[in-house]
């Protein structure tokens, strides 16, 4: 057994928030010293590339699995929307954590809601997912560029370089902002990125010890959830830079899913829903994603099994 666990993590605030919460519950389950092993990412240095032109959410992640790979690090916490689909050879999904609140939030300058604001009010966000939903909901406003971590978008918020930001609601939480929220969106309409709300654990693929221990952190529904979520966005293709989401729940033994696809430029945008039982949840995603494309007339890069 080694003397200390090496926790790696993004140098942000937030992410250290969120390796807070892995660690909290994994000494409740181990005494072994646990070390936060900070590392920065590519997504991290470039604030101001839109993210689908810098490799899409993988970006956050990639330095981390590399230096699990290396061995300078014995796990990693993500963001579970930030997971690229398919994880590297040899990197295990060990844990999925219980999911926190998987809604976008809306924060104004004014206090006013989304639909209240003028026509031609800038909304900032980073998200082609949240701009193809505003695009399609709300066409009055305008959607704006805004990278960054939380501080630096609500300050640009603040002094007045957009009219408003959309941030995750469990970022929010996690952060103890929840009192900027001027409301937040309900997840069957505006429909969150997969994996959104929820943490994930990586380690090396070969460390049987370290990943059992890990799996003590696992919440079943939240994994079902998530894989579902992440498989429609598989099916998609690793390619795939179409503004996309999916949202899941499980009551008992069943799943809801819930996804839209949109045209690059927003303007088209079409959503489809499935119930099925817990072990057609991924299949279900899958074939969810490919009608969506279908219907949106878009041929995908790849359509892998889930």
């Amino acid at each position: 057994m080694r003397n200390v666990l090496r926790a790696g993590t993004r140098a942000s605030a937030l992410a250290r928030a969120q390796t807070a919460i892995v660690l909290h519950q994994l000494r409740t389950v181990t005494q072994q010293a646990i070390e936060v092993v900070p590392i920065t990412t590519h997504g991290d240095r470039d604030q101001h590339t839109p993210l689908h032109a810098i490799g899409g959410q993988g970006v956050f992640v990639r330095a981390l699995h590399e230096a699990l790979l290396e061995g300078a690090i014995d796990f990693a916490v993500h963001s579970a929307k930030d997971l690229p689909t398919d994880l590297p050879s040899g990197i295990a999904l060990a844990a999925v954590l219980i999911r926190d609140d998987p809604r976008d939030a809306v924060i104004t300058r004014s206090g006013q809601p989304l639909a209240a604001l003028p026509p031609g009010a800038r909304i900032g966000t980073s998200s082609s997912r949240r701009m193809a939903l505003l695009r399609h909901h709300l066409p009055h406003l305008t959607s704006v560029p805004l990278r960054g971590n939380v501080d630096t978008r609500l300050r640009k918020l603040d002094t007045g370089e957009v009219d408003a930001v959309i941030l995750a609601v469990a970022g929010l939480h996690r952060l103890g902002l929840l009192d900027r929220i001027v409301t937040a969106l309900p997840p069957e309409d505006f429909i969150p990125a997969p994996g959104q709300g929820a943490l994930a654990v990586t380690c090396r693929m070969d460390d049987a010890a370290l990943q059992s221990l890990l799996r003590t952190l696992d919440d079943p529904a939240t994994r079902t959830a998530v894989e579902a979520e992440r498989a429609f966005l598989r099916a998609l293709g690793s390619g795939c830079s179409l503004p996309a989401g999916a949202y899941a729940t499980v009551e008992e033994q069943t799943v809801q899913i819930v996804a839209f696809l949109a045209s690059p430029e927003g303007d088209r945008l079409v959503r489809a829903s499935r119930r099925v039982p817990v072990a057609e949840a991924t299949t279900a995603a899958t074939a969810l994603a490919i009608a969506l494309a279908e219907r949106l007339e878009q041929p995908l890069e790849a359509r892998h099994a889930p």
